[in-house]
């Protein structure tokens, strides 16, 4: 992404019925109580983030839940085929899916967005996960989930076979002659021929090149393995940050990374997703913020939803008025442990309570992106151009609000020229400034050739 055509990225982050701390946003009667099974209420979002000129739309996913998972995780559509019928509901926005490395295999994983990157003419993207949730195991045949470390190596091999499968066809492979009977060029196919630590993949994939080479891999993780695995990898990276500096210190550190691994620091868009709440003053705006933040505590749902991170460890089992117990951190070893680590750490250190963790977990923290449309525009310019982010992802929740940004915050940021107002590309890459990857195996031929002819 050049310096010179700099420009802010947007994306939308659907979460139906409600994520992680929205337990009663299915409550609002402008929302479908069934939003997260609804294609019509997805195609619906679709069409208003590529009116207003987003990057892309980014659909989380998981695959294990218990009957205190939060409302969209209980019930929603699987990622990759949802993303499929909105490819033919738009013509310009990213489509991005969340599939883990740990519970599904690469020929499969590649096969599936090769297909989406020809129904979408090239817009897909690839939220790698190594999947936090322990449970999960239980849904795929195995007695135990992977350890912190074995999710990484694999998660980094899997990427890379899917990589390697994707350049499986050159962009010339399929000359589709009628006069000479010559479908396939035979010297463009390419076996793969993978032997690793965790997958043998003989290839080649039986899908060909896509408008833009590959899909766009995009990574989120805080922990070090996390950072070293998008640093590596990662070409957008979604992410959280509490202040500008905070966002300031990551966005930084993952561009140290990646340049010290010989990656071209332009060449990672860094996305990090947070509320925003928007009033027709910055009183008002945060009186919204309040009100929904009130709506939405549950004392019990909280510490429930505590169990996470922790691997599903059920903390209602302990005397709420006793300090937190540290020993639930063994049970985050295979699971969310850097979040955890983090919980239970600041508890140790204020000498918190189990009651006390849950109230300041569960207590709502201000965002920094609520005011009038020209204070929420102003701040996420202070932040793009103080080097905090690339882009920004915003997360759909109430109906209202969701308007507001669009029809109110994104015009002012047009025009003062950070955020486009025509698509550049009809591809993903296109429109958020990265390279299209060339195939190794054209790049060997013409390296071979430039020798030859030198």
């Amino acid at each position: 992404m050049s310096d010179q055509k700099r420009q802010l990225k947007l994306g939308a982050i659907t979460m139906g019925a409600g994520g992680p701390g929205q337990p009663y946003l299915w409550l609002d009667e402008d929302l479908p109580v069934d939003a997260s099974v609804s294609i019509d209420w997805y195609v619906e979002q679709a069409r208003l983030a590529e009116e207003a000129k987003f990057d892309l739309i980014f659909m989380v996913d998981g695959l294990f839940i218990t009957a205190d998972s939060a409302p969209h995780y209980l019930n929603r559509l699987e990622p990759l085929t949802l993303l499929s019928a909105l490819a033919v509901s738009t013509s310009h926005l990213g489509l991005v899916a969340t599939v883990t490395t740990s519970y599904n295999e690469p020929f499969n994983t590649a096969r599936s967005f090769a297909s989406l990157e020809l129904i979408s003419g090239g817009r897909s993207g690839w939220n790698v996960v190594t999947t936090g949730d322990a449970g999960a195991a239980g849904n795929f045949s195995r007695d135990e989930h992977y350890d912190y470390d074995t999710r990484y190596t694999r998660g980094l091999e899997f990427v890379q076979v899917a990589q390697g499968l994707w350049d499986s066809y050159e962009q010339d492979a399929f000359p589709r002659d009628r006069a000479t009977r010559t479908f396939l060029d035979r010297a463009r196919q390419h076996a793969l021929n993978h032997k690793g630590e965790h997958f043998q993949v003989v290839g080649p994939l039986n899908v060909s090149r896509s408008p833009q080479g590959q899909p766009v891999i995009f990574q989120a993780g805080d922990s070090e393995q996390g950072r070293d695995l998008g640093a590596t990898i990662g070409e957008a990276i979604f992410t959280n940050a509490s202040s500008i500096e905070a966002g300031q210190a990551f966005y930084n550190d993952i561009k140290t990374r990646a340049a010290k691994k010989g990656r071209d620091p332009r060449h990672i868009v860094v996305m990090p997703g947070t509320s925003v709440f928007v009033g027709d003053t910055d009183d008002q705006a945060r009186e919204i913020e309040r009100e929904i933040h009130t709506k939405d505590r549950d004392f019990d749902q909280a510490l429930a939803g505590l169990g996470r991170p922790f691997g599903w460890h059920d903390f209602r089992q302990y005397d709420l008025d006793a300090p937190f117990p540290q020993q639930a951190l063994a049970h985050a070893q295979r699971g969310f442990r850097t979040n955890a680590e983090k919980i239970a750490n600041k508890a140790k250190e204020k000498g918190w309570t189990l009651r006390q963790t849950v109230e300041f977990i569960s207590s709502p923290r201000p965002t920094p992106f609520a005011g009038s449309p020209e204070t929420v525009a102003t701040r996420l310019q202070e932040w793009f151009e103080g080097r905090a982010l690339d882009g920004f992802n915003y997360p759909i929740s109430h109906p209202d609000q969701w308007r507001r940004f669009r029809e109110e915050v994104v015009p002012i940021l047009q025009e003062r020229g950070i955020v486009r107002t025509e698509y550049e590309a009809t591809t993903l890459r296109g429109n958020l400034g990265l390279p299209v990857p060339e195939n190794r195996y054209t790049k060997a031929r013409e390296a071979e050739s430039s020798s030859l002819s030198g």
